[in-house]
């Protein structure tokens, strides 16, 4: 009888232990939040480049023949009229003699016509033989003088032709590979050049901008025309292809007048010093361009969460809740985004922990110290 007390005792017990406890909802998550700032921020745009010398001259023979001498060698230096190459001048030569030859003999031969003339003048006058015969011999005349002019042509285009078989550097600037080495035929109709020949005291960086960037980039800088705005452009940086910046920095100085239909950008074109010869025609890097932003809002993109390719902050509204908003990017300065629209000076967000927030939610604002994000430039 004591036990079956003990029993139902004890199932007392635990019934009211097991009885189900109200739980207190869970205190509202505790994150720091900071006001929206604004401010001039510079950033940084880079475009796959391509570098020219500001003259690039392809070497071609202007007469057929065998290349007897090379003067120069792959990658050299020439100064405008220096000799490069010579070609077999004989045959030139010779011709240049045939056509002196010819000239000797048609002045011979209108010599010769003019004393007929003079022989036969004043027979004519006294009426002893016929005009026809002076008028004959009038006529040869001319033709002996119509050869010699023609002589003398000939003269002029030997000349040239043998001119011809010494090719100099039109301009100043370095030698590229050499296609045809001495004892080879070369000819005007070869597919191949010479050898190409850059002037690259300064070079031409070509770049293209989308048509989105292309009007940005008007936007961004004063004047009514393209050239008014060329004057106002910022120097560019060019960055090689080890990804080391140019010691010198360039200037923008034409775009192109149209679109490629393909690619749908726009050609631009920066030059830049290049006294050393450091940089050759045919190299590679990136120009980099500044943009600045005026009255930028900043946000730091730790505050900021992507959903299916936009860009969202949480604001802090009324009784603490929180509000999804979408905002409009222009740019990257450092870790922060720099921001067109969407958001105002002023506006409460949140700095971390966006990623576990709802639309509505309640958290706990806490004071982050000091500004949204501190202004840095860094590339982008």
């Amino acid at each position: 009888m004591k036990s079956f007390i003990l029993a139902l005792l004890a199932l007392s017990l635990y019934g009211c232990s097991s009885k189900p406890q109200t739980q207190q909802a869970p205190p509202p998550p505790s994150l720091p939040v900071a006001a929206v700032t604004a401010g001039t921020q510079t950033t940084y745009q880079e475009y796959p480049a391509s570098i020219e010398g500001t003259i690039n001259v392809e070497i071609r023979p202007q007469v057929s023949g065998a290349l007897d001498k090379v003067f120069v060698d792959e990658g050299a230096f020439v100064s405008a009229g220096q000799p490069i190459f010579k070609i077999n001048e004989q045959p030139y030569r010779a011709a240049l003699n045939n056509a002196i030859a010819a000239l000797h003999a048609a002045e011979a031969t209108q010599l010769n016509s003019q004393l007929e003339i003079d022989k036969l003048t004043p027979l004519v006058e006294n009426k002893v033989v016929s005009d026809y015969q002076l008028k004959t011999a009038k006529a040869t005349n001319q033709v002996a003088k119509a050869n010699i002019e023609q002589a003398k042509a000939n003269i002029s285009t030997a000349q040239i032709n043998l001119g011809y078989t010494l090719i100099k550097a039109p301009v100043s600037g370095y030698i590229g590979r050499l296609i045809k080495k001495q004892g080879s035929l070369v000819a005007p109709t070869d597919v191949d050049a010479l050898t190409q020949l850059s002037d690259v005291h300064e070079v031409h960086v070509y770049f293209s901008l989308g048509e989105k960037d292309f009007v940005n980039f008007k936007e961004q800088y004063p004047g009514q025309t393209l050239g008014d705005k060329l004057k106002q452009l910022p120097a560019v940086s060019l960055l090689l292809a080890d990804g080391t910046e140019y010691a010198k920095q360039g200037k923008i100085d034409m775009i192109d007048g149209q679109f490629d239909k393909n690619t749908g950008a726009i050609t631009v074109r920066a030059t830049f010093a290049n006294q050393q010869g450091l940089l050759r025609s045919g190299n590679t890097g990136k120009v980099r361009l500044s943009l600045e932003h005026k009255d930028a809002l900043i946000i730091p993109e730790s505050a900021t969460v992507d959903m299916q390719d936009k860009v969202f902050v949480f604001t802090l509204g009324d009784s603490s809740k929180v509000k999804k908003q979408e905002i409009n990017i222009v740019g990257k300065n450092g870790d922060n985004y720099l921001v067109k629209d969407g958001v105002k000076v002023g506006d409460q967000i949140v700095l971390s922990g966006v990623d576990k927030l709802q639309e509505g939610m309640v958290i706990q604002p806490q004071k982050a110290t000091g500004k949204v994000a501190d202004a840095a430039v860094t590339k982008k």
